[in-house]
Formats: C-alpha cells, sequence, structure tokens
C-alpha cells in the first residue's frame, strides 16, 4: 500500500471517529505513528488531504456491471454517488469545494460523461449536465448527513399560514424522504434533457 493510501485510509477512520472536524494533519501523523512532515510532505495541506480522502470516497463508485443504455447508466451511476457519499460521515462534506485531478474523481466524472453521450447529448450538454448532478447530489447528501429532524421540526413551527402562504400550503410536502428527494430531482434533470 503507498503512503498516499495510507494517509486517506487513516483519514477516513478519523472521520469516521470524529467528524470532518476532527481530522487533521496531526491527527492522521499520530494515527500513523509518524512525524506531521511525513504527512505534509504527502499532502501539502489540509486542502490536500481533503482531496485524497474525496478521491478515496469517490473511488468506491464501481464502474462494473453498468447498464448498457445511457440514461439508466446515469441513473446507476448517480445512486452508486450517492451511496458512497453516504458510506461516510460526513462523506458530502468532505467532497464539497475539492476538486481532485485524481484517477478516482477522474474515472468517475469520465463514465458519466460518456453516459451522458451515449444518451444522446451533445459535449457541452454533457459536461454541465455532470455538473448538475453532482452539484445536485452533494447539496442532498449534505442536508441528509446533518440535522434533517431538526430542521423539519423549526420550519414546521416557523412556517405559519398568514405569514408564508405558499410555504405553508405545501408543507406536508416538504419533507418526504431523501431518496424520493433524490429521485425526484434525477428524474427533473433527466426529463430536460429529453426536452
Amino acid at each position: 500500500m503507498s503512503r498516499q493510501n495510507e494517509i486517506a485510509e487513516a483519514a477516513l477512520e478519523l472521520l469516521e471517529e470524529a467528524g470532518k472536524d476532527g481530522v487533521s494533519l496531526r491527527a492522521v501523523a499520530d494515527r500513523l505513528g509518524v512525524r506531521l512532515n511525513t504527512v505534509t510532505w504527502h499532502v501539502k495541506s489540509k486542502a490536500g488531504l481533503l482531496e485524497l480522502m474525496a478521491d478515496a470516497i469517490v473511488g468506491e463508485v464501481s464502474l462494473t456491471r453498468l447498464p448498457e443504455e445511457g440514461e439508466p447508466r446515469v441513473r446507476e451511476l448517480a445512486k452508486r454517488y450517492r451511496e458512497a457519499l453516504l458510506n461516510h460521515r460526513d462523506g458530502a462534506a468532505v467532497v464539497v469545494g475539492t476538486y481532485p485531478a485524481r484517477p478516482n474523481t477522474l474515472g468517475v466524472g469520465n463514465a458519466f460523461i460518456q453516459a451522458l453521450l451515449d444518451a444522446g447529448c451533445g459535449e457541452a450538454e454533457s459536461a454541465w449536465t455532470m455538473w448538475t448532478i453532482d452539484y445536485f447530489t452533494l447539496g442532498l447528501v449534505q442536508e441528509e448527513q446533518g440535522e434533517p429532524q431538526a430542521v423539519g421540526e423549526r420550519l414546521a413551527e416557523a412556517v405559519t399560514a398568514g405569514r408564508f402562504p405558499a410555504m405553508a400550503r405545501v408543507l406536508r410536502h416538504m419533507g418526504g424522504s431523501f431518496e424520493d428527494r433524490y429521485r425526484f430531482g434525477l428524474d427533473l434533470i433527466l426529463k430536460g434533457l429529453r426536452g
């Protein structure tokens, strides 16, 4: 196992134990029983460590046994991406804002774009749709991994028919399972491709 893989593994263990805020270069060095400069040599900074972690998380998206047709392949990739993020405490929070030009991340991005091209999208449309699915997935999973119950309770207490009539009217629909909300959003994105 390479030193970078060891660092990523140690960082992901810390992530599970203490969340994103509990991961630091020093904590990773302590976990590995090495000096801080050993970790710094390989990742350079906290941002570099987060990129390494993000690439490891995205690397859990299997690119095997995917549907042949483009749109079903996009849906399956999106499902697997969401699952990879959910498999880690604060998984979406780690990946958000990182742009690792690393093999796992590039491989998943390439698979999404190829599936969109195969679904009949143009080049620009494929690139922008991949970003749209990525941002939507990260945002929803980040909310899902937060405190969704507390948010729902606060919303129910704050929304009144007199002050926020439109929201009060649809309040019972504002919740729902994250799975249902994700499926609905992905359907909207892909429906837009079909015109």
